[in-house]
Formats: C-alpha cells, structure tokens, sequence
C-alpha cells in the first residue's frame, strides 16, 4: 500500500516552501507543533469561505460532525502521447542507462513525476493512444501505434490504473485495443473504457483503496473518422449521458462507493471549456451520483470547478507529448490531486493541482537550429513538477540528469508554467471552494 503524504505535506499544501520544515532537517518537537499550529490557524483564517479543518489521522481522522470516516488520496495526470521523437528519447536513454541496442528506456523522460504519483493512494493516468507490437512499427499523429514500454514505465512512475476510451481508441480497430490493453495487463496496470469483449465491458474496473471501493468510468466523444463496429458495440465507451448514468449504476450495483469519471471531450487548444463541456458538467454532476469527473483532449490545461458540489476538472493538458508545432501551452499539464474524506455518511473531496512541464530540446532538422547549441540548453525530453524543479533547482536522481542544475532560462520557464496553470486552474471561482496548489514554489 502507497503511504500517504505527511500531515504538513498532503494537507496544509499552502504552507510548502514557506512555512514547513526544510526536507532532511529536524526541530524541536514543540517548536514543530507550534509552526504547524500557527500556520494551520493562518490557512484557515485566510480561507474562511471555503471552511478549514485538521485530519488528525491518515484514516481521515473525526470529521465535523463528529464520526470519523476513512480517506484516501487519487492522483490523476492528462494525456499520455508518445510522439515519435519521444521514442527516439527513449532510445537514446536507453543507450545511456547502459541498455541493450535497440531497447527503449522511458523512466528517464517520466521521473520528474514519480514523487508525487508514487504517494497517491490511487494513481490514474490516461493512455490516449494505441499500442503497437514491440519492435513496432511506431505511428505518430493522426493514427497513433506507441512502444509498449510506455506502458511499464507508467507502471514504474506510480500508476495503477488508466482511462482508455479517447479520440484514437480504435485507430487500428480491435487488434489495436487487444493490443493496448494486452499490454496494459503486462505491466501491471488496470483500465477502462476500451474492452476486447462484451464481458469485459460489462465488468465495472472497481479497485480497493485503503478499504474504499473505488470505481472508475471513462468515455470518449468519438473517434475520428473510425466508427464503433456494429458487431461490437462493445469495444470502446462513447459519450452520452444516458450510457454515462447507466455505468454508473452497474459500478454501483457491483459495490463501488465512489465513481471517478475520466472523460475525453471538449475543443482542442482551447483553454476554455465549451458549452457542449459545461452542459454535459452540469447534467453529470445534477442528475448522478459520480463524485469525481476529470477530463482530455484540449492538450492544454482548463480550469478547475466545483459544481453542485462535485468537483469537474474540464482538462488536465497533456502529461506527456511532443506535437507536430509545440505551442508553449502543449507542453504545460497538470496532476489534479484530490482528498476524499468520509463526513457524515457521504464523501468531502479536497481539490488540489501539480503543474507540469515538457522539457523540449531544439529540433535537430529545423535549419534554424545551430550546429551547437550554447551551453546549458535543452537536451532532452524531460517531464518536470515545475514546483519541485523551482524549489530544488536541478533534477532529482536516478536518471542520466543526475547533478545537472537547472539553467535560469529554464527556472524561468517553469515559473511561466506555474503561474500560468495557477491562473486557468482558478479563473472560474475555484479559489472560493478552496482549490489550492499541492505545493507552492519558493517566492
């Protein structure tokens, strides 16, 4: 079982880089309490509106009705898009890691996540595009085959299961499926929204959380020029409310306590939620019982809102991709992390956000490219917690950038990525209903 985050960490997020205890030192115990109590009475005060309380126990402690009631932490990242120079990356990983020729090592492009994935109870990812064979052939853009080493490293950052319904589900029809969710089996990580057959689908992915049953529905609005076979209707979850409710109530009927919606919807590009989004939002949230809906496909970040008290996160960008034309905005995602504490017989969900960053070198091929590029640039595909990266200036080990630091240039760009997150994540009024970052970069 992943251990949760310390009190100060996971759950006073306002107080990181401020007020909290520098990592690997120590204080006295009372002068420790004191800071946390002080702090803790501070982030109450300051968000009075949106209510304030200390869990006193990893099991979600007393609530405020006085009975205490179990909680458990979900992390949940964007898409996942292996692009082909992304593969190329982790060719040359590979090779620097002291891999055979010909593997692909992936773990070195993910790392910058794995901190803060491997401590979620429930870490959810979602795997946009279609697995190939191993060895390939390998696709980009519009119809996707990926290495299935992806899939092993998504399994080694932290995740446990992934959304599989998107826009290129059935790119290479039903043996495409097979394939990723084959795949999917070998690494190690559960899924939904794609089935190999009516029996799968009808099977609702419910996994046990620190005792919880927790369900997980996923859905996508189409599927490019591809349509769903007619002798398998089965093959992959198309949007409509009718066929969203009706999931619900089979996770229900099999036990599930909480049902997370992972949904693929919404304008590419497009920082704003549609009206199609905020209707769909709006009825999902009024008219089920789902306690969580966390959206794809724009490959930007959109923001966060609480509707009729549930909490709707319109798109959570890319977690990983490298398009045709990086728009500056592409390569900024964001890890949502949610707290669900039982009070009172139903479920409180705490929202919070990770912003997130591609590292994206120079094209060697663009002829505006110098032969050699000045020192400190960018080499390498990396995926960053830009808080993290701001707030410890170089990357963490275990990988080939281990020792590098972080170059001006790139600490600016972070601190671009983390302000700009921040500004969509709360510019529908989340800030009132208290969405705040996991962790606050050093002013």
């Amino acid at each position: 079982m992943k251990q949760p985050l310390p009190l100060l960490r996971g759950r006073l997020p306002l107080l990181r880089g401020r007020l909290a205890l520098p990592r690997g030192r120590r204080a006295d115990g009372r002068t420790a309490l004191r800071t946390a109590a002080t702090a803790c009475l501070a982030v109450c005060l300051a968000t009075a509106v949106a209510g304030c309380s200390v869990l006193g126990s990893d099991d979600g402690g007393t609530d405020a009705k006085g009975g205490g009631g179990p909680s458990f932490t979900v992390a949940a990242a964007g898409d996942v898009l292996i692009h082909p120079p992304l593969t190329d990356q982790a060719t040359k990983d590979a090779k620097a890691m002291g891999g055979k020729a010909g593997t692909l090592d992936f773990a070195p492009l993910m790392a910058g996540v794995k901190p803060v994935i491997g401590k979620a109870d429930l870490a959810i990812c979602h795997m946009e595009p279609v697995v190939a064979k191993k060895g390939g052939p390998y696709e980009g853009h519009p119809n996707f085959q990926v290495p299935p080493e992806i899939t092993t490293t998504l399994k080694g950052v932290g995740y446990d299961t992934c959304s599989t319904a998107s826009n290129h589900s059935i790119d290479h029809g039903a043996d495409g499926v097979k394939r990723t969710l084959d795949a999917l089996d070998e690494a190690g990580l559960r899924h939904t929204g794609s089935a190999r057959s009516e029996d799968e689908w009808r099977t609702p992915l419910i996994t046990e959380v620190k005792g919880v049953k927790v369900a997980q529905l996923s859905f996508a609005y189409g599927f490019g020029a591809e349509e769903v076979p007619a002798d398998k209707p089965w093959l992959v979850n198309k949007t409509s409310f009718k066929e969203i409710a009706a999931a619900e109530k089979r996770a229900r009927a099999a036990g599930a306590e909480v049902v997370i919606l992972s949904i693929h919807w919404g304008r590419e590009h497009q920082n704003a939620p549609s009206p199609q989004q905020m209707k769909l939002a709006e009825r999902i949230t009024k008219d089920t019982g789902i306690n969580l809906v966390i959206g794809h496909h724009s490959h930007v970040v959109q923001p966060m809102e609480k509707i009729n008290n549930t909490w709707v996160a319109y798109s959570l960008g890319n977690q990983v991709a490298r398009h045709e034309v990086p728009t500056g905005q592409s390569e900024e995602g964001v890890i949502g992390w949610f707290t669900f504490t039982k009070r009172g017989g139903t479920w409180d969900v705490r929202a919070q956000y990770v912003p997130t960053f591609v590292d994206i070198p120079p094209d060697p091929e663009d002829p505006e490219t110098p032969d050699k590029l000045p020192d400190g640039a960018v080499t390498d595909y990396r995926l960053v917690d830009v808080a993290r990266a701001l707030k410890n200036g170089k990357p963490e080990g275990g990988t080939p950038d281990e020792g590098k630091k972080y170059t001006e240039v790139q600490l600016a760009r972070y601190r671009l990525a983390f302000d700009r997150t921040q500004g969509t994540m709360l510019n529908r009024g989340a800030s009132k209903d208290g969405l705040t970052p996991l962790e606050e970069p050093p002013n």
